[in-house]
């Protein structure tokens, strides 16, 4: 199969135009034409249909693309490996939940990689399905999405459909943060009714998209507690709880490093459990490279220390 015209299908498909393509290929509209026929000839399904916007891909033209793009972002890792053989070079790409044992590892994975010469490395926060789709796309090479352990029945046939694989996961249930001043963190055992006179801080945008209202009601804890601050910038969580000692947040365990700069603790809740799974995914045809394995090997260290840690909150 011509890897040239793999790469030409692919164009094809981001801009949605064959005449786009061929002038940012640098080719003529005829030439990408054909090349597009013999493609679609060798492979024995049509990748395009003609539509008002353009030509969008089939629905064995999605599944073809899919494949196309992992190969394409393979050859291009195989060949970055024999060019920087010298070892002073790194590339990464993650897309992760708002998550701060997550940051923690990646901090550490950094300070491992930092001394290279030449760095490629990005990270971006978002929901769980942008993350699936983002590593569908070829986008980002790893995706770290979270979810209910509720949802789990619809994620994983998800993540099935895609051909996406799981690198590891991590089931946990949430813990309350708070303020080390404040007198939520001295109460002997903490219930929901004990939270009912305190403050919550929720993050604004934590829906999980392309799952319908009925089923995040029917399989998420509905909370009726009446007092809550929404923030959309990860940041200001710390400064709020800091600052506001009758506040507090359920968030996955977090390192005991962080709590102790950010002057919070962390406390189970007797009563309420909410359990969570951070799954990290990547193309099924991806392999992960030494640098892959290096965050995965440091974020596993985190996972460890943490759950050696949370043993001992005290209920």
């Amino acid at each position: 199969m011509n890897l040239t015209h793999l790469r030409y299908v692919v164009e094809v498909e981001r801009l949605g135009s064959i005449t786009k393509a061929a002038s940012a290929l640098y080719m003529g509209q005829p030439n990408l034409s054909k090349a597009i026929k013999e493609m679609e000839h060798e492979v024995g399904v049509p990748i395009f249909k003609r539509s008002a916007k353009g030509v969008v891909p089939t629905d064995k033209g999605k599944e073809f693309l899919q494949y196309a793009k992992a190969i394409l972002v393979q050859m291009d890792k195989m060949e970055q490996l024999y060019k920087d053989n010298d070892g002073d070079r790194v590339s990464f790409s993650l897309l992760l939940p708002r998550a701060s044992y997550v940051s923690h590892a990646f901090t550490a994975f950094l300070n491992k990689v930092g001394g290279r010469q030449y760095m490629d490395i990005k990270i971006k926060e978002t929901n769980s399905m942008d993350a699936i789709n983002a590593v569908v796309e070829c986008e980002y090479d790893l995706g770290l999405i979270r979810y209910p352990i509720a949802y789990e029945s619809f994620f994983l046939p998800v993540l099935e459909e895609k051909n996406l694989a799981v690198l590891s996961s991590w089931e946990y249930d949430y813990v309350l943060i708070m303020s080390a001043e404040s007198s939520l963190a001295k109460v002997d055992n903490i219930t929901e009714e004990t939270l009912e006179k305190y403050i919550e801080i929720l993050h604004g945008d934590n829906t999980v998209p392309n799952i319908s209202s009925v089923y995040q009601r029917r399989n998420a804890r509905i909370n009726d507690h009446r007092r809550h601050i929404y923030v959309y910038e990860r940041g200001s969580q710390f400064d709020i709880l800091s600052a506001c000692p009758d506040s507090y947040m359920w968030v996955s365990p977090m390192p005991k490093e962080i709590l102790d700069r950010c002057g919070l603790v962390q406390r189970k809740c007797s009563d309420v459990k909410r359990t969570n799974k951070d799954v990290l995914i990547s193309q099924s045809s991806y392999r992960p490279s030494a640098t892959d394995q290096l965050f995965i090997d440091e974020l596993e260290r985190v996972r460890m220390e943490i759950g050696n840690g949370i043993e001992k909150v005290e209920d």
